[in-house]
């Protein structure tokens, strides 16, 4: 089996940019009803993950905080609690599973780190009932 054959590519995958503003994020992740979404950078670097969680803690962070203020505020500069682990497109699937137990999703990256997609939780899942691997 192979990881592209699992593949949600780039292109369909929401995600924001590092220099996105906290509050055009949030707004973006609430258009999607999204916990969490990948964050890359201009280049397509895949710089992390930021979660509903990570956008609470810093609003907790910061008394004075308002609308103004998420319009200025760029989602890279928001301290992440804990990123999701990508995996390589070449990787094996045991990586894949592996990551995907922990994970909502594994972000794919190529070797120059660039976000190239991501897998889902659901989608492994799915292929599993599909062909009866799972036994309920």
């Amino acid at each position: 089996m192979k990881i592209m054959s699992f593949l949600k590519p780039k292109n369909e995958v929401i995600y924001i940019y590092d220099d996105t503003s906290v509050k055009a994020a949030l707004e973006e992740m609430e258009k999607y009803r999204f916990a969490s979404i990948p964050m890359i950078d201009r280049e397509g670097r895949y710089v992390g993950t930021i979660t509903e969680g990570d956008f609470l803690w810093e609003i907790k962070k910061l008394s004075d905080f308002n609308l103004k203020k998420a319009e200025s505020l760029l989602s890279g500069a928001i301290h992440r609690h804990r990123d999701y682990v990508p995996v390589k497109l070449n990787a094996n699937m045991d990586d894949l599973i592996l990551k995907a137990a922990d994970q909502n999703f594994v972000p794919i990256i190529d070797d120059a780190g660039v976000l190239v997609g991501i897998v889902t939780r659901k989608m492994i899942l799915n292929y599993f009932f599909d062909h009866k691997f799972i036994v309920l």
